[in-house]
């Protein structure tokens, strides 16, 4: 009996071990189909949705043109020179800032700031990243620049900017600079004599004495001092045409979506973010001003945005095309290098008016996690903000709104906000171009944002 005992008692131990494994089997099994549901694609892209994820995929950008009206904008001697002006504090008046101040490279040439931050003052909106941008046709806000070097220029002699004036920064580049300008645009104009052409003088300058004296310059010397000025432009745009957005993990998963790889796909995005995706290319309807590899339209629109607290209302496009047409540095003016058929963009432009008023230029939202605050006055603080404000659609404070509600849900905004923190990635350039340059002729105090 004791052996029959023995016998019971191991093959109730062996029934016993035989229903934990099969429970533990139930228990792996259960964990792999829901790991495997966790990385499901969902449902099948339809071939409609393939073409314009194709479309969005920074893999269709296509080779940056060249800008006719900057001969010298894919020169790499010009590049190095607008390096150098980028981060030249003394080409300011008071020598305390220059372009890398607002265009900080470590937070991918913008500044983080609701509004741009000049030495002393602040002006009243925020600093878009110069990454990309020389895909752009219109630059500031309100599209008051055509070209990435003529938009260069607008903040050298912004009084609450860099605030210095046409005649100083020819003097500074004959002092500093002589070399590197005469390699590139030809000779300098001899500068010496003081009556023709003064230390500071220029036709917006803060300082009415310094306007005073450009009205007395001879305008064949005006155009002089104006072509030196234009040049500068030029080549601060040479160097910032190399700062191009590199690839996100969108892009990683719209490329494996495109190439048949669903599981590969499910490696870079989570449900919530293909969730998003699908709102972001359906019926969040954010294609209308998005679309594209760099995810803008390049045009202007009145999205409703609220006026910023402590600032007049801003009609945007309304000045900005007023100011743009009477701009002697756009494109069919006397400093540009295209010839009158390269610039037909100009016909689309007509002066300011009300149908214009509240009207801004729709930014990339490549690396847009990284951009906040947002709107042209960083008047909302968060993209969930951002997605709250075009939810509800409120009337715009100016002209006239396109915004109509969405009617998305909390989950379908936070699904949406996760997709658009995908499209965070780094500076497609060669890391010499992310830094400042070595200033071997100067001590560079201040280089760097120091």
């Amino acid at each position: 009996m004791g052996g029959i005992s023995g016998f019971s008692e191991a093959a109730e131990a062996s029934r016993h071990l035989w229903a934990v494994g099969r429970l533990l089997s139930a228990v792996i099994a259960t964990l792999l189909l829901a790991l495997v549901a966790c990385r499901s694609p969902g449902p099948a892209w339809k071939e409609a949705e393939l073409a314009t994820l194709r479309s969005l995929w920074i893999g269709s950008l296509p080779p940056l043109a060249a800008d006719p009206s900057n001969r010298f904008g894919d020169n790499p001697q010009a590049a190095v020179f607008g390096q150098f002006l980028f981060y030249d504090i003394r080409f300011s008046l008071k020598g305390d800032i220059a372009c890398h101040f607002c265009h900080r490279p470590e937070i991918g040439f913008q500044d983080g700031l609701p509004l741009a931050q000049g030495p002393q003052t602040t002006t009243n909106r925020r600093t878009p990243s110069v990454v990309g941008a020389a895909y752009n046709t219109w630059y500031f806000w309100d599209g008051r620049a055509d070209s990435l070097w003529a938009q260069a220029l607008g903040p050298l002699e912004n009084p609450i900017e860099q605030g210095g004036d046409r005649t100083y920064y020819a003097h500074l580049v004959s002092q500093f600079y002589r070399d590197e300008y005469e390699s590139l645009f030809g000779p300098l104009p001899d500068l010496s004599d003081s009556g023709r052409f003064p230390r500071h003088a220029g036709p917006l300058a803060a300082d009415p004495s310094a306007r005073a004296a450009w009205e007395t310059m001879a305008p064949a010397d005006q155009e002089v001092i104006n072509q030196v000025f234009a040049n500068l432009g030029k080549a601060i745009a040479a160097y910032e045409r190399l700062l191009r957005p590199g690839i996100s993990r969108f892009d990683q998963y719209a490329q494996a979506v495109l190439r048949g790889d669903e599981a590969g796909a499910g490696d870079w995005f989570t449900d919530d973010e293909v969730a998003g995706l699908r709102l972001f290319i359906g019926r969040a309807g954010c294609l209308q001003c998005h679309p594209g590899p760099l995810l803008t339209d390049h045009s202007f629109h009145n999205t409703g945005t609220p006026a910023a607290v402590g600032l007049p209302v801003d009609d945007g496009r309304a000045t900005g095309a007023a100011s743009f047409l009477a701009d002697p540095f756009n494109c069919r003016g006397p400093y540009s290098d295209a010839s009158p058929g390269d610039c037909g963009h100009l016909d689309q432009v007509g002066p300011g008016s009300a149908a214009l008023a509240g009207r801004f230029k729709t930014p990339s939202l490549r690396n847009v996690a990284r951009r906040a605050p947002y709107m042209h006055a960083g008047q909302l603080p968060t993209l969930e903000a951002v997605l709250a404000h075009y939810n509800s659609a409120p009337a715009a404070p100016v002209g006239q709104s396109e915004v109509r509600p969405l009617n998305l849900t909390s989950q379908e905004i936070a699904q949406l906000v996760a997709f658009l923190r995908t499209l965070d990635s780094p500076v497609a350039a060669e890391s010499q171009w992310l830094s400042p340059p070595v200033f071997t002729n100067w001590s560079g105090a201040g280089m760097g944002g120091d």
